[in-house]
């Protein structure tokens, strides 16, 4: 899928050195960006969802010490 961005002209020029002095595509180094950005991106995102969830009441939660007792850690 083929996607546009804008980029200030620091950051466009930044990208055309990295691009030059490597020999790799700029397209390269933004497929690069958004794949690890966005594992990133995902984990924030997610995790702040399921805090919201938790505050409303909406998710349920254990205790670090039940969970060790049902799973047999604490003697």
């Amino acid at each position: 899928m083929a996607t546009s961005i804008r980029l200030d002209p620091e950051t466009e020029q930044r990208l055309e050195h990295l691009a030059l002095t490597t020999g790799r595509t700029k397209a390269y180094y933004l497929r690069q960006l958004v794949e690890s950005g966005l594992e990133d991106l995902e984990d924030f995102y997610l995790a702040d969802a399921t805090l919201e969830r938790i505050r409303k009441g909406e998710e349920k939660i254990h205790p670090a010490a039940q969970i060790r007792v049902d799973l047999g850690l604490d003697h």
